[in-house]
C-alpha cells in the first residue's frame, strides 16, 4: 500500500507519513518546559498548540473551538477523552491539510508564518510521555513467549496453566516506572540467589545479574467508566481503546525467580517500562487487522468476540547494540516477529479486565505480555534465547550475551506497513547504585 503524497518531503522509508498521524507529547526550541501536543509527519514534528493558535484548525467545524485546548495541555488525555470519532476526524483533517492536492492549502502550505513557528525538524524538538498513566496493567497474552517460559521451568506438556486458553492473565505494574523512549534504565538491585543448588533458600541483596528485555505492544485506554460496571466485548471495548506504542517491560528474571510465588512479580518488573512516544491510533492500523492465534478452548460468552481479526500484523524487531571502547558498538537484530503472535486481543484484556466492576480511566496503559513466534529468530525475550541463561547468544563483532550489561542499548521498532510505524523504543543499561 503506497501512502498519499504530500507537498511535505516525506522519506520513502519513514514510518511517518500521511497514512499514520500518530500523537505524542512535545516540548520545542520554543517552549522549554512546556509541553504540548504534537504530531510527527516525515522528518518534522507539527506543534499542535501553535497550529491550533495560528487558526490551523478553522476548517474543521465540527472541533468545536473550547475543544482545540487539548493540544495545548503537557499530556494527550483531555484529546484522547474526546474519543475514536474525535480523533478521527482530527486525524482525517491534518492528512488533507499536508495532502499534495489540499483542499485547504492557505492552513499550512501556502502560509509561510505558520509553518515556520509550528512545522519544525524533528531534531528541534523532545518527547515527554504521551499521557499521565493512573494505572498500568501487563497481560500475558503471547502464547508462544508462554509456552517457551513455562518449559523452561515445568514438562512442556504442563508448561501452560490449566487457566491460560481460558482468561486474560495479568498482574498489575508500577505506573510510576513507565518512561519514554531513551531514557537511561539503571539496572535493579534485589534479593537474587547466588547459589542455588547449594543455597536454594538463601537470598543475597546484590544487582540483578539476569537483566532481560520484554518485546511488547501497549495499548492506552480513551475512555473511564464507574466502579462497579464494565466494557462488554463486542460493545464497547474497542471503542475505549485511544492508541497503541511498543513497550518494553524490562524484567530481572534473578530477582523475579526468588520472589513471584505465590503472589507474582513485584521488585523484578516495577523498575521500568519503556515506551516509544507517538501514540498510533486505531484508524491507521485498520488495514493491518489480523487474526489471533487459534484458541481451542470454549470462551465464556463476555470474552467472545464476533469477528477474527481483532489484533494487527506489525513487524516488530529488536536491536542489541554492544559497547566498543570507541563510543560505537556493533549492532545485531536479534528478532523479527509478528505482533499477530496472541492468544488474547486488546479488546479481550479490556473485558477481562473491566468484567469485575474494576474502574478504568482514560489513560491507563495495558500491555500484551511478550511476543514470540515459534522460530528461533522469532523470540522476544532473552530468557527464551539463552534458554533460562544456559547458552550464549551470538552477536555482531564476537560479542556473546546471556543477559543484558551495563552499557548495552536495546532498540524496539514496529512498521505495519509502508509510512505506518512506531518509531524506536530505546533504553540503554546503566550500572546499578548499589554496585
Amino acid at each position: 500500500m503506497t501512502p498519499p503524497k504530500s507537498w511535505l518531503s516525506i522519506p520513502e522509508q519513514s514510518d511517518f507519513s500521511l497514512a499514520n498521524i500518530p500523537f505524542g507529547i512535545i516540548e520545542t526550541k520554543y517552549s522549554s518546559r512546556d509541553k504540548r501536543a504534537g504530531i510527527p509527519i516525515g522528518n518534522h514534528v507539527l506543534d499542535l498548540k501553535v497550529f491550533s493558535e495560528g487558526n490551523g484548525f478553522s476548517k474543521l467545524s465540527s472541533l468545536a473551538t473550547e475543544q482545540r485546548s487539548v493540544f495545548s495541555q503537557p499530556t494527550l488525555n483531555e484529546f484522547a477523552a474526546l474519543g475514536q470519532p474525535t480523533h478521527n476526524l482530527v486525524r482525517e483533517y491534518l492528512q488533507e491539510v499536508f495532502s499534495e492536492s489540499t483542499s485547504y492549502p492557505e492552513i499550512l502550505k501556502e502560509n509561510e508564518a505558520l509553518k515556520k513557528e509550528a512545522l519544525l525538524p524533528k531534531h528541534e524538538t523532545k518527547n515527554h510521555l504521551p499521557m499521565q498513566i493512573g494505572d498500568y496493567t501487563d497481560f500475558y497474552a503471547g502464547v508462544n513467549h508462554a509456552f517457551n517460559a513455562g518449559s523452561l521451568f515445568r514438562d512442556p506438556a504442563n508448561a501452560l496453566n490449566p487457566n491460560y486458553t481460558h482468561l486474560p492473565v495479568g498482574y498489575h505494574g508500577r505506573a510510576s516506572s513507565v518512561v519514554i523512549s531513551g531514557t537511561p534504565v539503571i539496572r535493579p538491585s534485589g534479593q537474587i540467589l547466588l547459589d542455588q543448588q547449594n543455597s536454594p533458600t538463601t537470598p543475597t541483596f546484590a544487582p540483578c545479574r539476569a537483566l532481560d528485555i520484554e518485546l511488547e505492544m501497549g495499548c492506552f485506554l480513551c475512555k473511564s467508566t464507574a466502579l462497579g460496571t464494565s466494557l462488554r466485548i463486542n460493545k464497547d471495548a474497542e471503542t475505549a481503546i485511544f492508541g497503541y506504542v511498543l513497550m518494553n517491560d524490562w524484567s530481572a528474571r534473578d530477582i523475579q525467580r526468588w520472589e513471584y510465588v505465590p503472589l507474582g512479580p513485584l521488585n523484578g518488573k516495577n523498575f521500568a517500562t519503556t515506551i516509544s512516544p507517538w501514540v498510533v491510533l486505531p484508524s491507521a492500523l485498520e488495514p493491518f487487522r489480523a487474526k489471533k492465534l487459534e484458541n481451542k478452548t470454549q470462551l465464556l460468552s463476555y470474552l467472545k468476540e464476533y469477528r477474527e481479526d481483532t489484533v494487527y500484523d506489525i513487524t516488530l524487531s529488536v536491536d542489541l547494540t554492544i559497547p566498543d571502547e570507541d563510543g560505537g558498538g556493533d549492532t545485531t537484530t536479534i528478532t523479527r516477529v509478528s505482533s499477530s503472535n496472541l492468544l488474547w486481543s486488546f479488546p479481550q484484556m479490556i473485558a477481562h479486565h473491566s468484567a469485575g466492576g474494576c474502574a478504568m480511566n482514560v489513560g491507563d496503559l495495558l500491555g500484551s505480555g511478550t511476543i514470540s513466534g515459534k522460530e528461533a529468530g522469532e523470540l522476544g525475550s532473552l530468557l527464551e534465547m539463552s534458554e533460562g541463561g544456559k547458552k550464549e547468544i551470538r552477536l555482531a563483532g564476537m560479542n556473546m550475551r546471556k543477559y543484558l550489561l551495563d552499557g548495552d542499548t536495546v532498540t524496539f521498532r514496529g512498521a505495519a506497513g509502508d509510512g505506518v510505524g512506531f518509531g524506536e523504543c530505546t533504553g540503554k543499561i546503566y550500572m546499578s547504585s548499589s554496585n
